[in-house]
């Protein structure tokens, strides 16, 4: 059987966008790239009804192309224990009024029981800082949290 990824929007946005004149950004889009086309085959991909949503917003052409990445990806269910859990994290781990489709995105993967989350969103979601909170809240509610990372990260596995 292999590990499970929950696929957050930012890997698509890396994967379907120009690249970047910022040199940091270049080499993460360059590392997405990698991991799609060369590791990916390795896991079971998801993605959720958020991942879709944000990925069709904007621009119609560029949502397309992103719509266009996932759509062999099967799809987590959103329940209410991942809207209670999001709730959860929003007040404990805190995380700002912003972040709550963040909060979204973790909760879907720990309630779908995911091994993985690649996410390139290190403010809210891949952050060293609010990672043990965001991993005593899942446990709390009684869901192993997933392993948040990088694609970088999972290139080295």
């Amino acid at each position: 059987m292999k590990p499970s990824v929950y696929v957050e929007t930012t890997i698509i946005g890396y994967l379907a966008a120009r690249v970047s004149r910022d040199l940091v950004t270049a080499s993460n889009q360059q590392l997405t790239q990698r991991w799609w086309s060369d590791h990916r085959e390795r896991f079971e991909l998801f993605v959720s009804r958020f991942v879709l949503d944000e990925c069709a917003a904007g621009d119609d052409d560029a949502a397309q192309e992103r719509l266009a990445l996932i759509q062999d990806i099967s799809v987590f269910d959103v329940t209410d224990d991942v809207r209670s859990l999001s709730k959860s994290l929003m007040r404990e781990v805190p995380l700002p009024g912003k972040a709550q489709v963040d909060s979204l995105h973790i909760s879907v993967a720990a309630v779908n029981g995911a091994d993985y989350l690649l996410t390139w969103n290190c403010k809210h979601i891949a952050n060293a800082v609010l990672r043990p909170r965001i991993e005593t809240v899942c446990r709390r509610h009684g869901f192993e949290p997933p392993t948040i990372c990088t694609p970088q990260e999972l290139l080295e596995s």
